[in-house]
């Protein structure tokens, strides 16, 4: 089974830029077929194309921020498809969200009083404007003539700075679909989840390698069953919170909006205060307290 996986991951059509055509291809026709299918344009009409280009591209940005992850935790011959093939299908991302922006600008310079009254938040432009200013620093940077330019410190600071902040968009995005406004559909309940599960990932691979080297420096350190049960509490509690956010995000509101010294954050700091974000330091402490009972005492930093 697993010789004919290889193979058919090393297929040329699922490798390199035939599999960035293989994606991109069929996405630009469904976006085609969106404006062709409009029989009356409005506000609302581009809004939904707006929607449906980001549902298009998102499961690529999932898979790309988990790619590293997948590795680390599940070896073999798909998660090392998708590590080799990581720069394309981060494109492909990059590819549908161009299908966003071009229906962003049609919709801000044809239907504005639409998007004035209906769609413009001050604090959600800005987290926009900030992701499109990664995508395209990302997009660029992904090709040697530019990259050859930078350090593979600045470009890793970039990249994953960039990952980082797009994940964070869709995650936050997803998360007030469910919990703050009233009509969620079963997309926004898959994507919040798969870009939850793509963090706890990150997180269990992190934990892993920390769990390792820790067993490098302390060969003969014990189990430690205590933080390993702490370690599942912490992750239980952040799925339990996770899933819970309409009963807690209300009173989590009141505790952290409307102070004199925030009122700037408030207006203008993307994702402030947080709020979706909050059950994913659990996830980090269950990982942390895991990678200590692998290890058997203290992780370095």
């Amino acid at each position: 089974m697993n010789a004919k996986l290889q193979t058919l991951t090393q297929h040329k059509a699922l490798n390199g830029w035939p599999l960035f055509r293989l994606i991109v291809v069929p996405t630009s026709l469904v976006m085609l077929a969106g404006l062709l299918l409009v029989e009356t344009w409005s506000g609302p009409e581009v809004s939904s194309l707006i929607q449906l280009s980001v549902r298009f591209a998102v499961p690529w940005l999932l898979l790309a921020f988990a790619a590293s992850s997948l590795q680390i935790l599940f070896p073999g011959p798909l998660s090392l498809w998708l590590a080799r093939n990581r720069k394309y299908v981060g494109l492909a991302f990059a590819a549908g969200m161009a299908w966003q922006a071009l229906f962003i600008l049609w919709m801000v310079l044809i239907y504005t009083d639409y998007y004035v009254s209906e769609v413009y938040v001050l604090r959600d432009a800005i987290e926009g404007v900030v992701g499109y200013a990664f995508l395209i620093a990302m997009t660029i940077t992904s090709f040697l003539p530019v990259r050859k330019h930078m350090t593979p410190g600045q470009w890793k600071l970039l990249h994953k700075s960039g990952m980082y902040f797009l994940w964070a968009y869709a995650f936050s995005t997803y998360w007030w679909s469910l919990y703050y406004y009233a009509e969620p559909v079963v997309l926004d309940y898959l994507f919040y989840w798969a870009a939850f599960a793509a963090w706890a990932l990150r997180v269990a691979a992190w934990s892993k390698k920390r769990g390792k080297q820790a067993r490098k420096t302390r060969p003969y350190g014990e189990d430690q069953p205590l933080f390993a049960m702490l370690g599942m509490v912490a992750i239980v509690a952040a799925l339990i919170t996770a899933a819970l956010g309409a009963a807690w995000w209300p009173t989590a509101e009141k505790l952290l909006y409307g102070y004199p010294l925030t009122t700037w954050a408030e207006l203008y700091l993307p994702f402030w205060p947080f709020e979706p974000f909050l059950p994913l330091l659990a996830v980090i402490l269950g990982g942390y307290l895991l990678a200590i009972a692998r290890g058997g005492g203290r992780v370095e930093a």
